[in-house]
């Protein structure tokens, strides 16, 4: 009597077996090798069929992140509203309403696009939950994708675009303050921060009128502009118009942010050179302009400064990595899997280094401050303080003794 196997490795097994052999079949199965049988195994149904499991400690550093993110906006924008209404007629109204435009950025691109980052958060979540079922994975919604997109471009390119504007604005009333009181209003800045914004926004809403297109990114947690794979003309088009413009502005910063340094630099010696003077011959300098206008173009470029360098440390990996992915693409280079999936996590480490610039900036406002910075001053050189109190002392005495001899 014959017995025949009907098994998809049968290549591996003998075709027919005699059955008083059949205790020799079962001790030579363990023999058998089934590496080379086509049946799929397990695991690789669960990778093929189940997107990658959520980590915890991202979904918590994700609501972290925007919990702390949106509180410090909030605190930045209540301090920066006693400031505007206290110098909303002086030359540092245009400044003010440019770091506020830039806090109302900063809360609103954290708080929208981490909502959206939550919702996918939660839905790969509940997928994991129903894992046994075996279901296909779903991605976002069409228009779920587009909107989370378009929000990661717009609130990513605005704060960079004033911040740029910030940095012009400064850079003209230090080295140009005739033309900067001429030229720099409240009425201008509000026009400029419209402008900026509507060209955030048109970059951001091309995709959604087919120009181009956002895709889901690793992994599968936010959507972007598409920049990996096959890309068509429109989508590479549209990553290095998004990252030249974020690039371009950050060079404007730092050029304009040197030049009004060195400005500062060169007034500072020359305000010596007069104080040097005036021990010589009091009579002939009164005071010099150092005072309080020089000491709000500091205030404001310590705070410029910083928070341009944040914005570069912090947007600078995502900007490069994006405009090195789609030029790779247009010289018609195509790594392999384990390339793409290098470069997918290298994008993905550089949105979160950006998501952070949203948090640092309020705190740049925050501790940056004429208020803050004297009390810091105070607390590492405690002797000034001391000294300052008796050099005013002892010139009041002086004036005193000038008034009673006359």
């Amino acid at each position: 009597m014959a017995l025949k196997l009907n098994t998809p490795c049968s290549s591996d097994l003998m075709a027919t077996v005699s059955a008083p052999s059949s205790p020799s079949v079962l001790h030579h199965l363990p023999e058998l090798n089934f590496s080379s049988c086509p049946c799929p195994s397990i695991q690789t149904l669960n990778a093929t069929t189940l997107p990658p499991l959520i980590n915890p400690p991202s979904f918590g550093l994700s609501c972290f992140t925007m919990t702390l993110g949106g509180l410090s906006n909030l605190s930045a924008l209540g301090i920066l509203a006693k400031s505007y209404v206290r110098f909303r007629h002086r030359a540092k109204a245009p400044f003010l309403l440019l770091v506020g435009a830039l806090l109302l950025t900063d809360l609103a691109g954290n708080l929208i696009p981490g909502a959206f980052a939550l919702h996918l958060h939660l839905g790969q979540s509940r997928r994991h939950r129903v894992a046994a079922g075996m279901r296909d994975t779903t991605e976002p919604a069409g228009m779920f994708c587009q909107l989370f997109g378009a929000s990661l471009v717009f609130f990513g390119l605005c704060p960079l675009l004033l911040g740029s504007a910030m940095a012009v604005e400064r850079c003209m009333g230090i080295t140009q303050p005739l033309l900067h009181s001429a030229l720099i209003t409240v009425a201008h800045m509000r026009l400029a921060v419209l402008l900026l914004s509507s060209l955030a926004l048109l970059l951001a809403g091309l995709p959604l009128v087919d120009v181009g297109s956002y895709t889901t990114q690793f992994p599968g947690t936010w959507c972007f502009l598409t920049v990996h794979g096959p890309l068509s003309t429109a989508d590479a088009s549209l990553a290095l118009t998004f990252s030249g413009l974020g690039l371009t502005a950050l060079s404007l910063s730092l050029i304009c942010n040197t030049l009004s340094g060195l400005a500062l630099l060169q007034a500072r010696l020359s305000s010596q050179g007069i104080r040097t003077n005036t021990t010589a011959a009091p009579g002939r300098y009164g005071r010099t302009s150092s005072s309080p206008l020089r000491s709000l173009d500091v205030e404001m470029m310590a705070q410029l400064t910083a928070i341009t360098m944040v914005s570069c440390v912090c947007w600078s990996p995502f900007l490069i990595s994006i405009s090195l992915l789609v030029g790779q693409f247009c010289r018609g280079g195509r790594g392999s899997s384990h390339t793409v999936r290098q470069s997918e996590k290298l994008v993905l480490l550089g949105l979160r280094m950006a998501t952070w610039n949203q948090i640092l900036d309020p705190w740049v406002y925050i501790l940056l401050r004429r208020a803050v910075l004297r009390r810091v001053f105070q607390v590492l050189q405690p002797d000034s303080r001391s000294t300052l109190t008796q050099s005013s002392s002892c010139t009041t005495a002086s004036r005193r003794q000038g008034i009673g001899l006359h």
